[in-house]
């Protein structure tokens, strides 16, 4: 076509993977549950006309956890995406856009979309050793995509590199926003100045990840990066919200009870249970925590302000085999861990991004998380590419992932 003089967006003929949790045309949506949604969730909303307007190459759907509920990848329906990076035993993927990074390393598709409530862009895309973008909550439209957290739901993307986060951003931005905002040129790291929370973040990493992404960070130093140390106010406060169910499990059952009550007697156990938990909290406590949550974005909107960025491990836990989540209570802990970090991003209302900075001692990738106040989306890809032009991307880092 573009012999032929036709050219329809930087995203042409490029081979996406979608999340299943889009509305695709002429795709099922099963929003990772046993059951076909109905024919309304096959009409594509903003997220989607957007990109098919481009004409990509629209490789299939991916994995999700069920309606998007967890962070390990895991479905009892569909079973869970072996991460790549462990041939020997089967470790989970992350999640909820369980499918997204192993459709980037296995070759599926060269740009993922997934969605972020708590950490379901930057999970996957740490555990998997590719780069995610997590975008600020309201930036992108999420009608047509089955929600999880009507509060908290954002679109989001995984690529190889931060410079090709960059490029589909612009791509899309533009089309999904009033006055689309491009990514500016990368900034030097000597005009950067990052803050480095000294505790929170790094608490009971599994051995290898600390490690990594701190020796990322005193490059970044050597380059010329200043490093300050620096606390989000209320990180414990956001993190407890959080293990209390947070928003999800309440929005979650009314999307279901009142859209799609057939579906919740077939739900997978771990998804079951979030749900069900949800009918013990009052009207009132709903309310309180929806304006913890506005409290909290505003205070760190304000403290973010101080800095460029702030610095993190993106995932504290190496990604777990299936079979540790076997025992009782295994899978809730480990869930936990795996989204304390990237949580608090969605509770404060911040952008993510998240690249791979290493492997931990169990030979898996880690990822640095970085994070900016709302509406930076295009100033922190900028930061990112910074950073990716200084320490490499996940393909000089890690290498090539084990042959099958």
């Amino acid at each position: 076509m573009i012999r032929q003089g036709g050219d329809a967006g930087a995203l042409m003929g490029i081979p996406v993977s979608v999340k299943d949790i889009y509305a695709v045309p002429g795709l099922p949506t099963y929003a990772g549950s046993s059951r076909r949604l109905p024919q309304q969730w096959e009409q594509p909303g903003p997220m989607i006309a957007a990109l098919l307007a481009q004409l990509p190459s629209v490789m299939g759907k991916t994995h999700s956890v069920e309606f998007a509920f967890g962070g390990l990848g895991t479905n009892a329906h569909w079973g869970a995406p072996r991460n790549p990076w462990d041939r020997e035993a089967h470790r989970t993927p992350g999640g909820s856009s369980a499918g997204a990074g192993v459709s980037l390393i296995g070759g599926t598709a060269s740009l993922a979309l997934g969605t972020d409530t708590a950490g379901s862009v930057r999970v996957p895309a740490a555990m998997t050793g590719v780069a995610g973008l997590k975008t600020t909550v309201g930036r992108w439209s999420t009608n047509q995509i089955v929600p999880l957290s009507s509060t908290l739901d954002t679109p989001g993307l995984l690529a190889h590199r931060v410079d090709d986060l960059a490029f589909a951003f612009d791509a899309l931005d533009g089309a999904l926003t009033r006055h689309g905002t491009r990514v500016p040129a990368p900034p030097a790291l000597a005009d950067l100045t990052f803050g480095v929370p000294g505790a929170f973040f790094w608490d009971d990493c599994s051995p290898g990840v600390a490690e990594a992404v701190e020796a990322a960070i005193r490059q970044l130093e050597a380059a010329g990066a200043r490093l300050i140390t620096f606390d989000l106010p209320h990180t414990d406060e956001v993190f407890t919200l959080f293990q209390q169910g947070g928003l999800a499990a309440a929005e979650l059952a009314a999307f279901l009870k009142t859209e799609l009550p057939e579906m919740i007697e077939a739900l997978d156990p771990n998804v079951a249970a979030r749900v069900k938990a949800a009918d013990d909290m009052p009207a009132w406590e709903y309310v309180r925590r929806r304006a913890v949550i506005d409290k909290l974005t505003s205070a760190a909107a304000t403290r973010l302000s101080d800095v460029d960025a702030m610095l993190t491990p993106t995932v504290a836990l190496t990604p777990p085999t299936l079979e540790s989540l076997l025992p009782e209570g295994a899978y809730a802990r480990a869930n936990m861990h795996a989204l304390r970090n990237t949580v608090i991003a969605n509770f404060m209302g911040l952008c993510g991004l998240t690249m791979p900075v290493g492997k931990d001692s169990a030979g898996m990738p880690v990822g640095l998380q970085v994070l900016s106040g709302p509406w930076q989306d295009a100033r922190l890809l900028a930061i990112g590419q910074a950073i990716e032009e200084q320490l490499g991307t996940g393909i000089t880092l890690l290498g090539e992932p084990p042959a099958p």
